[in-house]
């Protein structure tokens, strides 16, 4: 399921929205800090073809399964 929308909040907050309209903001510092510094945020896209989220042209990218792991809207099966 693909990424739909971006709203950045503030520092590394953003509200995600997907493909079936499901909704989450989300704090995604632990996920990118180390790759993406405070001042990158902001080149936060997503990609047309693929739905993920990017940052500085595409060198830093999340995949929507991903995204949504994070964001607590589907079960990591990995968990025991």
């Amino acid at each position: 399921m693909k990424l739909q929308r971006i709203e950045h909040q503030a520092a590394y907050r953003f509200v995600l929205t997907f493909e079936n309209d499901a909704c989450r903001e989300v704090d995604l510092q632990d996920l990118i800090g180390q790759h993406v510094a405070l001042g990158e945020v902001q080149t936060a896209r997503i990609d047309p073809e693929w739905g993920c989220l990017e940052f500085l042209d595409g060198r830093v990218d999340i995949e929507p399964k991903t995204l949504l792991r994070y964001a607590g809207l589907i079960e990591d099966k990995r968990a025991a």
